[in-house]
Parts: structure tokens; sequence; C-alpha cells
């Protein structure tokens, strides 16, 4: 009965350790460290063309998001971002936070949300179809891996990710920043947070270098070969600085999806 005891605190002490998955349009809204992508760098015009602000909103209000060009007519988010909304207004090769080059808003008749999200963990993951735009150097696509790439866990590659997560409500804008971030293996992901599907990737947050509030759906990609890798779905809930793994909606698995949703695959 001791030793069962014993082991029965020991589980729950490591239980309440735990740190708790929450997605970052939905921290605390603050004006300090955990307003955005955290211990990053200012992104130079045209550093990250294939990244837009998604403005969502419904009658009972509105929030902030990102997302990652992959056709002339097809942006890819989060479906925690595009859940309940009635309509998202689209920032198109902005530096500065709301200045783009252009915007559209589009109905949520226009968005296709994963159905298995939010029962199936990592499945956090919706298509936007647009109006077609015109590429240039600050309004530009990103790849997605190939079908040959699909059972590629990246582990160990560096990649980066970009956003402008707002500090407060109505805040001013802000300069677009990005961050260098090394993939983890989702064993070791699986050690801080219990067991992790294949369709979440993993990064460490070394420094306390991670996405944050206001940076959910936007994008992760390669620094070799800069393919789209990842989907911003949460970060730890007690803090994006404190160091614990940032998670990402794995795109290689989402490819059969979003080819049978949009037509986009690479061979």
């Amino acid at each position: 009965m001791k030793v069962f005891l014993l082991l029965a605190l020991a589980l729950a002490a490591v239980s309440a350790e735990t740190p708790k998955q929450v997605h970052p349009k939905d921290l605390p809204k603050d004006n300090k460290i955990n307003g955005r992508i955290v211990n990053g760098y200012p992104a130079t015009e045209g550093k990250a063309p294939y990244t837009v602000g998604l403005e969502f909103n419904n009658p009972g209000g509105g929030w902030w998001c990102g997302g990652s060009i992959i056709a002339h007519d097809w942006i890819l988010t989060a479906a925690h971002c595009t859940d309940n909304t009635e309509q998202v207004k689209i920032f198109y090769g902005a530096t500065w936070h709301f200045n783009a080059q252009f915007t559209q808003i589009v109905s949520n008749s226009a968005i296709i949300q994963n159905p298995k999200w939010p029962n199936e963990n990592g499945n956090d993951i919706s298509l936007i179809r647009t109006p077609s735009v015109e590429f240039s150097s600050t309004v530009n696509m990103v790849e997605l891996p190939s079908f040959n790439d699909r059972y590629n866990m990246y582990d160990n590659w560096w990649a980066v990710a970009c956003g402008w997560g707002m500090t407060t409500a109505g805040s001013q804008p802000d300069w677009m920043e990005c961050v260098d971030l090394q993939i983890i293996s989702n064993a070791d992901c699986s050690s801080v947070y219990g067991a992790q599907p294949e369709g979440i990737l993993c990064v460490a947050t070394t420094g306390g270098k991670s996405t944050c509030f206001g940076d959910s759906g936007g994008p992760l990609v390669l620094h070799d070969g800069t393919k789209l890798v990842g989907v911003t779905s949460w970060v730890a809930g007690n803090g994006c600085d404190a160091g614990y793994p940032s998670g990402f909606t794995r795109v290689t698995s989402q490819l059969e999806w979003i080819r049978d949703n949009s037509g986009i695959a690479y061979y």
C-alpha cells in the first residue's frame, strides 16, 4: 500500500507539471512579452511574402490570425482561427501591421475547415478560397512539401515563423517579426505534453523564442528548401516564453486533404 501511495503521488506530481496547450489567439491580451512572436527579429520587406494577416469577425467580436498563400487563390490557416467566423479580411504584403499592399474580404462560404478538427488532435487546419491575386516581390506563394516528402518528420531541421501578433485589443500596428525555430522529434514533444500524434509538429523554444498571441494559423517554413511544413496551432498555456515546445499542424500529414479540397499538390 505504501509503494502504491508513493507511486500515485509521483504520477500526480508529473501530471501537475504537464503544461497545457492553448491556441495563441486565446492567450490573454497584454502589452508585455506575451504579445506576439517573442524574442524574434524584425522582418525586412519581402522577407515572408507568403504571409498574410487575417482579421476574422462575427457578431460577437473579432480576432486576428496569420495565414500562408499557397496558390493565386488559396490561403492555408488554422481551423481554430476560422471557426465560427462570418467573414475574414485578408491583408496581403503587409510588413507593417494593417498597412497592406491590398486587402480582400471573403465570407465563411469560402472557408473549408478540416472536419476532423477539433475531435482529432493534429487537424487544426483550414483552407480559404480567395479571388485570384497577382504575385510580386511582396506578395507571393510558398510551396507545400511534395508527396515524396510526406513521411519526412524534419527532426532537427531549422525553420522560420513570421507574424504580427497584436499586443493589446485595438493596439497600434506592429512591424512583422520572425523567429528561427528548430523542429524537435514527436518523442521529445510527447515527453512534455503526453503522447502527440504524427499530425503535430513541435519546435523547441530555447531562449523563450516562440510564436505567441495573434500568430495563430501562421506559417512555419523550412530554411532549407523554403517549404511550408507547419501551421501555428498551440503554445504552452503558462507563457510563450516559458521554454516549453510550441505545436504546429504538420502539413505533410494534410497533403491529401489539401489536394482533395484545393487541387494543390506537388509530386
